[in-house]
């Protein structure tokens, strides 16, 4: 039986330690002893360059992306106003003009 903590994504049972991290087989999740005893720490977003993010703030991408499903592309450099956080993959839901609600990862937009 084993004492260390389940893990925090999917709950699993099965965790092991590898070096400072804890790992979860089932799905991959890793965390540091640290964090799975420090208990709830508010999530934190960053932008490319590391500037935090809050809700309502002005973006612009730093790379041109693909838009799925369409053979549209965002480019380089447009902005996104007025953004809300989330959790998941997609960690900013947005409307950009011309195309409608987007979901974007917040290592591809920097703080306008």
């Amino acid at each position: 039986m084993s004492t260390l903590p389940p893990c925090p994504q999917c709950s699993s049972e099965f965790s092991y330690e590898d070096g400072t991290l804890l790992v979860c087989p089932e799905c991959g999740h890793e965390w540091s002893r640290d964090a799975a005893a420090g208990g709830d720490e508010p999530r934190v977003w960053k932008d490319a360059h590391g500037h935090l993010l809050q809700d309502g703030d002005t973006v612009s991408l730093i790379k041109d992306l693909k838009v799925k499903g369409s053979s549209s592309v965002l480019k380089v450099g447009t902005k996104v106003k007025n953004i809300r956080l989330v959790e998941g993959d997609h960690d900013i839901d947005c409307k950009i003009d011309g195309f409608g609600s987007m979901q974007l990862k917040s290592e591809f937009v920097k703080k306008a």
